[in-house]
């Protein structure tokens, strides 16, 4: 699984230019899922996205999390983090699950993010959406599970 965090003083998503989602302070997560994933994997990237520290503290330091800040987490499907641009100028999503594996383990991954007591919003699986943002910092992590797992 590969997410791209980015830390926000709100987000919301859009589906035919009615609001399906929307968070204050939190974080937008765009979460792309691969073949092999399953829960095991997207258990580890929600308990890292939630204890991730990012948030400033009295001191203006990244000490806090989520929890610490009362923040909520805007999760959004993309199965583009998988684009492969290596070869050519039109990118390769070999590497994407399918939606009949991706759909169900994006909506445990909500629910997994939810167990560790975060407030979730999400986008809707397979919609063209718009997505409005204001990243706070900017801050902006990439997570990718293959990496992150392995060592």
């Amino acid at each position: 699984m590969r997410a791209v965090i980015q830390r926000v003083t709100s987000a919301q998503v859009r589906v035919d230019g009615q609001v399906v989602g929307q968070i204050g302070q939190g974080f937008l997560v765009l979460l792309g899922i691969a073949h092999g994933d399953g829960d095991e994997e997207a258990l580890y990237l929600a308990r890292k996205i939630v204890g991730l520290r990012v948030f400033e503290d009295n001191d203006g330091k990244m000490n806090l999390a989520l929890g610490d800040v009362g923040g909520s987490v805007l999760a959004v499907s993309q199965f583009t983090l998988y684009g492969d641009v290596r070869k050519g100028r039109r990118p390769s999503f070999i590497d994407a699950a399918r939606p009949e594996h991706a759909e169900p383990l994006y909506q445990r991954f909500c629910r997994m993010l939810a167990a560790e007591g975060v407030a979730v919003q999400q986008g809707v699986f397979q919609a063209h959406m718009e997505i409005s943002l204001v990243n706070d910092g900017p801050v902006t992590i990439w997570m990718d599970t293959a990496q992150l797992m392995a060592g």
